[in-house]
């Protein structure tokens, strides 16, 4: 069996890593044992994240409906409660929207939900 030389294949392959690791801070964007660990943690964190903004950008627009809701002397949960009565199926991100740019459609919307309550 002959004798097998790695150099390109081993150059390549470190080259991928620091490649990934640029930008990183300290020893970890340029020597190649540290910046393998650092790039394998980096996708870990990155997948997690990844999750995360989903979650974050609706707690955002569940926060923008609350306060804009509250304006309108309704609770966010009785809005919400409301407008399934009322059959509104405008997910929460719209809601947000309306509320934040159109304030005279927001306050239809809540009328609407109020009235479905009584």
């Amino acid at each position: 069996m002959p004798r097998v030389r790695q150099g390109h294949a081993r150059h390549k392959s470190k080259k991928r890593v620091l490649k990934a690791a640029k930008g990183f801070y300290g020893p970890r964007k340029n020597q190649i044992r540290l910046a393998q660990e650092a790039v394998v943690r980096a996708n870990v964190y990155s997948r997690v994240g990844r999750r995360q903004k989903k979650r974050l950008f609706r707690e955002m627009w569940i926060i923008r409906l609350n306060a804009a809701c509250r304006a309108r002397d309704i609770s966010y949960s009785q809005f919400i409660n409301g407008c399934k009565k009322a059959a509104i199926e405008l997910n929460r991100k719209m809601l947000s929207e309306i509320a934040i740019a159109d304030p005279a459609g927001f306050d239809q919307i809540i009328a609407k939900a109020k009235a479905s309550l009584k």
